[in-house]
């Protein structure tokens, strides 16, 4: 059998609508659609509308913003973008459908152009709406090393929101980790580039097929913002931006066909992303040929004022902004709504306005709006969290499980009586990241039941062992300094044979958790009191399992040399209870592997695997970086053992590297290896990384079964920017490995033989694998 990292590899999907012969007649419509509208109609192309109620704050300094008027009036003369119709507040999906119905037939029937507005709904761990399945989080996915159900995943999602007449989901985020104080970690796939671009992808196209357009987040350089900070300066270099953070963009566009790129808050070097042309019309439009929409991520057009200060008023924000590549302003139209007197007065060529609104043009025509009538029955019955949904959420939630260390606990056999301890046991927003609809949304509703089932780890584990055989104590709360709970907590302990603490994050935003947006930490310990908490049940001398539910990895090293087990589960969705619940009963064998590098503190920070030499201390310094556990790490409760790695002895510049390994199950039970193939540039004319992910492949292994892995690696892989910032693969030797980490394990060298080789578009950027 063979794969492409879940089907996600080989030709580019079909270009623009325009560029293929039968899209002609519609470049000729959109064209003659734009000579019939006057600067009012254009302008209404170019904005959103977000219907808020008071009260309702799910987006950054949105109290700086008022509503201007009713959606009615807003919307007289067209309408872009319609914001978050299901998102923004709790409603029937079925009534809000009926309601959306009409309001987009009277886009139709009621405004000179009768053309209906994009619907846009944010979608990153499934739709964001009341009663609809909430999966694990993104660095759930990396954690997985499984494409293909990402892709799975997001065509489940993809078909839910075009039932309900949403054309636009606000995912992926592409963003690579930088730093694990950064908030919105939670929101991404991993600290490697590679592995956030194959996964990313693949959640692209997974959306796309569905007849849905994605969004690329946040391009780019917004998670390598200093100290950590959401919305801080950025000061990553050419290199940095080249090899590392535009990647996953790069792959998205090139190889998933992404209509849609949202534009990052950040300021790099001084210069705010919204405002540059090179970003958003150079690397994106010139360099890789991207052709659909760049929306404004919401309010990001009016902080070119209010926040970054390079513009003295709304007017002069839109300019640039829209100048630099622009098209869309969302939520609603604060700045663009300018462009119409700037326009008349001559301060702006409209030129550049036509240039957004056949943008959106083309874009509506592609998703079918400009024939859209809205004349059909809205859904009256839509299962938005059906079986289907539960079981691929079970499945990547299974899947992304990582068991971090084991000393012979794990798997607890069945009669064990169980203490299960801890602020994250019984509460359902645990397992939730902070764009879920239950954090996002219902935490302003607290009166609005969660609308979908969703089991506790408590519930979990009384399923799994028997009511009769587990107890439970709170201990203390997330993130306050309460102990009144410890003495609960710790005669409970004292009592079982064996004490499951579940700690870690409460996600939120803007302060309101201890991870999301908005919310930074200054250190990597646990939140709160939790370390105290865990300290305690230790001293009683009842072997502790640690089940780390988390947005971030944390400093645990501590954890790591004195728990019986640590269990790592990154937000994993609705049926992340009973995978881990699975996981500690054996029922399920965990396979996941760390999708960032566990710390070892937080001064060590920012870190990444992907770092040189010199970014690894040993004797140079007295704080060396060394992580606690490394990229790629996870145990299983069988063992693997690769080998007969083979390569060739030299491959061309320009050609394909083949790589063989033999993989072998030589545990007692059925397992899930991901083969990890790494890579070593070294010797280069700019310093490369001491580790570098070239390839993956999971693999399941009957108990003795064997099979052989071969990863075909495009020398691509080893692209580097040289001194004169050219992306290129450079001749010389290349150490490889493959293992169970970043850490090297059987090892090989192979030579690339030949000239320069300058790296384009063309240019493969996938590993394939085959297995026999």
């Amino acid at each position: 059998m063979s794969e492409v990292h879940g089907a996600v590899d080989g030709p580019a999907p079909a270009g623009p609508d325009h560029d293929r012969p039968d899209g002609q007649a519609g470049e000729a419509r959109v064209r003659e659609l734009l000579s019939r509208m006057t600067i009012e109609e254009k302008v209404a192309q170019l904005v959103g509308f977000w219907e808020k109620e008071d009260g309702e704050a799910v987006a950054p300094l949105q109290g700086e913003f008022g509503d201007i008027t009713k959606l009615e009036d807003f919307s007289r003369h067209g309408l872009g973008h319609l914001t978050r119709a299901y998102g923004t507040r709790p409603v029937e999906p079925a009534a809000r459908a009926s309601w959306l119905w009409k309001f987009q037939s009277d886009l139709v029937t009621g405004t000179r152009l009768g053309i209906p507005a994009i619907v846009h709904e944010e979608c990153l761990t499934g739709l964001s709406a009341w009663k609809a399945a909430t999966f694990p989080t993104p660095l759930a996915w990396g954690a997985a090393f499984d494409p293909a159900l990402v892709t799975e995943m997001a065509a489940a999602i993809g078909a839910s929101m075009r039932d309900l007449g949403i054309h636009q989901g606000l995912a992926p985020v592409l963003d690579v980790i930088r730093d694990p104080r950064w908030g919105r970690v939670d929101e991404c796939i991993s600290e490697d580039p590679y592995l956030v671009g194959t996964v990313g992808t693949s959640y692209v196209r997974g959306l796309q097929s569905q007849g849905v357009h994605a969004t690329l987040k946040h391009f780019a350089g917004y998670s390598a913002s200093r100290a950590g900070r959401n919305f801080a300066p950025v000061h990553a270099g050419p290199r940095e931006l080249a090899d590392v953070l535009f990647l996953p963009f790069e792959m998205a566009i090139l190889d998933g066909n992404a209509r849609s790129v949202m534009h990052s808050y950040a300021e790099i070097d001084g210069v705010p992303v919204a405002a540059d042309p090179t970003m958003l019309t150079g690397v994106l439009r010139d360099r890789w040929g991207f052709d659909g929409t760049v929306v404004a991520d919401y309010y990001g057009v009016a902080f070119l004022n209010l926040l970054h200060h390079v513009a003295g008023d709304h007017a002069e924000a839109a300019g640039q902004a829209l100048a630099a590549g622009v098209d869309i302003e969302l939520p609603t139209g604060d700045a663009y709504l300018t462009l119409r007197e700037t326009v008349r007065a001559g301060g702006l060529d409209e030129a550049l306005v036509d240039r957004a609104v056949l943008r959106v043009l083309r874009q509506k025509l592609d998703l079918g709006l400009l024939d859209a009538t809205f004349t059909d029955e809205p859904p009256q019955a839509v299962d938005l969290d059906s079986p289907e949904h539960r079981s691929i959420a079970r499945r990547l939630a299974e899947k992304s499980i990582v068991l971090v260390a084991n000393r012979d606990v794990l798997p607890l056999p069945a009669g064990r009586r169980v203490a299960v301890i801890g602020p994250n046991a019984d509460r359902q927003g645990a397992l939730f990241g902070c764009y879920s609809f239950l954090n996002h949304v219902l935490v302003q509703h607290p009166d609005v039941e969660t609308g979908i089932e969703v089991p506790t780890v408590l519930d979990a584990t009384r399923d799994e062992f028997g009511a009769d055989h587990v107890t439970w104590a709170r201990g203390c709360d997330v993130d306050s300094d309460d102990r009144s709970g410890f003495d609960e907590a710790v005669a409970t302990a004292a009592a079982a044979e064996v004490a499951v603490l579940v700690v870690g994050d409460h996600a939120g935003l803007f302060g309101r958790g201890t991870v999301g947006e908005g919310c930074d930490r200054d250190d990597l310990e646990l939140p709160g009191v939790q370390r105290e908490l865990v300290e305690a049940v230790l001293a009683t001398g009842t072997p502790v399992v640690l089940v780390l539910l988390t947005g971030r990895p944390y400093a645990v090293d501590w954890a790591l040399a004195r728990c019986a087990a640590v269990v790592q589960a990154f937000f994993p969705g609705e049926e992340g209870a009973g995978a881990i619940a699975g996981v500690l009963s054996g029922r399920v064998n965990p396979s996941g592997k760390l999708p960032v590098s566990l710390p070892a503190s937080a001064g060590a920070q920012p870190y990444s695997y992907l770092h040189p030499t010199l970014g690894e201390g040993n004797e140079v310094t007295n704080l060396p970086a060394t992580p606690a556990a490394p990229f790629g790490h996870g145990l299983s409760y069988t063992t693997f053992e690769h080998t007969g790695l083979t390569v060739p002895a030299t491959v061309p510049t320009d050609g394909a590297l083949p790589v063989t390994v033999r993989v072998t199950n030589t545990g007692a039970v059925a397992g899930d290896d991901v083969v990890q193939l790494y890579g070593r540039d070294l010797v280069a004319s700019v310093t490369r990384p001491v580790a570098q992910l070239l390839g993956y492949r999971r693999v399941h292994l009957e108990p003795g079964q064997s099979v052989t892995v071969e990863l075909t690696v495009p020398t691509t892989r080893l692209a580097l920017s040289d001194r004169t910032l050219t992306r290129v693969v450079e001749p010389g030797d290349v150490e490889l490995w493959v293992g169970t980490s970043a850490q090297r394990d059987t090892q090989a060298l192979t030579t690339l033989v030949g000239g320069i080789v300058p790296v384009t578009s063309a240019s493969a950027r996938w590993t394939t694998s085959e297995i026999s």
